[in-house]
C-alpha cells in the first residue's frame, strides 16, 4: 500500500507541477524512449543477476504491494511457537520434541502456527537448531558462532534483491542519457528541415533524460530501499529465534527465553510483555 501511495504522490507532484506550468502533458508521452530506457534496464538486470535473485526480486516487489508477512502478529506467533517447543522440552525432556522437529507438518505444536509454517527457511532454522540441541551437547558460545555464520549468509541472501534493484536505479539516469543521445542523432539528420519537426525531436530526446532520472530517483531507488527494510524485518525473525534458543540453552525458563527473543524484535512491531503472555496462553 505504501508503494502505491508513494508512487501516486510522486506522479501527481511532478506531472501536476509540469501541467500547472503550462506544460503539454502529451509531449512527455514518448513510447520509443520508454522502450529504449526500460528495455535496456530489464536486459541489464537479467545479465547481472542469477535466476534465483530475479525470482526473489519479483517476489519482493509483490510483497511490497501485498504487505510483508513479518508483522507484529507473525512475531507473536513465532514466540508462542518457541515457547511451546521449549516448554515441552523442559517438561518431557529434549528427546520428546524429536518427532515434532523431524516432521513439523504433522506436529501438533507446529501446525497451530500456519503463518510460521509458510516461511520454509525460517522453519528450517528453528528445527535445525532444536535438532542440534536435542542430539548434541554443544556449548552456548559454540551454538552462537554457528548461528552467526548462518545468519550472515542469510542476510546476504535477503539483501541481494534490494541491491539488484538499487543497481538498476543507478543505471536508469545513464540509460536516459543514452536515449537522449540517440534522439539527438536522429535530430541531426533533420537539420535543414522544418523547425517544428526539429523542435519535436529535441523535446523527445530531452524527455528520455527526464524519464531515466525520474524513474531512477522517484520509483526504482525508493523501491530498493523499501525492499531492504522488508529484508531487515525478516532477518529480525531469525535474530529473535537465535536469542530465544541461546537463552534456553543457557538454562532460562521458557517464559524468560522468549523474553530474550522479544527484545530482539524491532520496537515498532514488538509486542508488549503482557500482550505476548496473553497470546501464549491463548495458544
Amino acid at each position: 500500500m505504501a508503494l502505491i501511495l508513494g508512487s501516486i504522490i510522486v506522479i501527481a507532484c511532478v506531472l501536476g507541477g509540469y501541467v500547472l506550468s503550462k506544460g503539454q502533458l502529451m509531449a512527455l508521452w514518448q513510447p520509443l524512449e520508454l522502450l529504449i530506457i526500460f528495455g535496456a534496464a530489464t536486459g541489464a538486470f537479467i545479465i547481472s543477476n542469477p535466476m534465483h535473485t530475479i525470482k526473489e526480486t519479483i517476489g519482493g516487489v509483490l510483497r511490497l504491494l501485498t504487505g510483508s508477512p513479518f508483522n507484529k502478529a507473525f512475531y507473536m506467533d513465532l514466540l508462542s511457537l518457541l515457547y511451546d517447543v521449549f516448554d515441552k522440552s523442559r517438561k518431557q525432556g529434549v528427546m520428546a520434541i524429536e518427532e515434532d522437529i523431524d516432521n513439523p507438518k504433522e506436529s501438533q505444536i507446529f501446525t497451530r502456527y500456519p503463518a510460521i509454517m509458510k516461511s520454509d527457511k525460517l522453519m528450517s532454522f528453528v528445527t535445525d537448531y532444536m535438532r542440534i540441541i536435542s542430539t548434541g551437547n554443544m556449548a552456548p558460545h559454540e551454538l552462537e558462532g554457528l548461528m552467526d555464520m548462518e545468519l550472515e549468509n542469510r542476510q546476504h541472501e535477503l539483501l541481494e534483491p534490494s541491491h539488484a534493484v538499487a543497481k538498476v536505479a543507478d543505471a536508469l539516469p545513464g540509460l536516459g542519457i543514452v536515449a537522449a543521445v540517440l534522439g539527438i542523432v536522429i535530430t541531426m539528420g533533420l537539420l535543414g528541415g522544418p523547425p517544428e519537426m526539429i523542435g519535436i525531436k529535441v523535446a523527445a530526446a530531452l524527455v528520455g533524460t527526464f524519464l531515466g532520472i525520474w524513474a531512477g530517483y522517484g520509483f526504482v531507488g525508493p523501491t530498493s530501499t523499501a525492499m531492504e527494510h522488508q529484508a531487515q524485518y525478516e532477518l529480525r525473525a531469525y535474530e529473535c529465534v537465535k536469542a530465544a534458543i541461546l537463552a534456553t540453552v543457557s538454562g532460562q525458563a521458557p517464559q524468560m527465553a522468549i523474553e530474550f527473543g522479544r527484545k530482539a524484535l524491532p520496537s515498532d512491531k514488538r509486542p508488549g510483555f503482557q500482550e505476548l503472555n496473553d497470546h501464549v496462553r491463548s495458544k
